[in-house]
């Protein structure tokens, strides 16, 4: 798919998008490894990323959801319907509050299904920029979940993880044969 998927910074993107991997699948439970190069390359795959983010109508992408297994995710909230992609490369959470919050979570590569999860209110991420530059930001309520749930990908972990095993099993076999039929919901973290 090739076209104008969106604008960053007033410049019209175009570019193909990347695949997604359906689950479950081995990735998932793989860690991802640090970004060491902040070059062209690293700027390709944040840009498709960012292009399947939009292409897939998701709030969130960790790498290897694409089939990378780099510490990289990108997100956008779409807050009054601003297309505002952010990217986050290495990203470490460093603090989290005792205080928690439940939000439905879904994810592009789970079709089908969605769970409440429980997860701290506030946390205070560390991540590099596209240059290499550090950076620390403390973040709160459902941008708080989104960035933990892309970020949980990177360390091998899924949303389904913080269930029962009862709960996840009967979820997985859902989101399977929610597959085999070929629908897809719209929006997802």
């Amino acid at each position: 798919m090739v076209g104008i998927l969106y604008s960053y910074k007033g410049i019209p993107v175009t570019m193909p998008a990347l695949s997604l991997i359906l689950g479950p699948h081995p990735i998932f439970s793989e860690k991802a490894k640090a970004v060491t190069e902040f070059d062209e390359q690293l700027q390709t795959i944040t840009q498709d990323m960012i292009a399947t983010l939009y292409v897939e109508r998701a709030v969130g992408i960790g790498a290897n959801m694409v089939g990378i297994l780099k510490r990289i995710i990108v997100l956008d909230l779409q807050e009054n319907s601003i297309a505002d992609p952010q990217i986050y490369i290495n990203p470490e959470i460093i603090k989290t509050s005792h205080d928690t919050q439940c939000h439905e979570e879904a994810s592009v590569c789970f079709p089908g299904i969605s769970a409440k999860i429980t997860r701290p209110r506030t946390i205070t991420l560390h991540y590099q920029d596209l240059s290499g530059a550090s950076h620390e930001i403390t973040v709160e309520d459902y941008p708080a979940t989104v960035i933990q749930h892309e970020i949980d990908y990177l360390e091998g972990k899924i949303f389904l993880d913080y269930l029962s095993p009862i709960k996840r099993h009967m979820l997985l076999k859902k989101t399977l044969k929610f597959q085999k039929r070929g629908s897809q919901p719209l929006k997802y973290i």
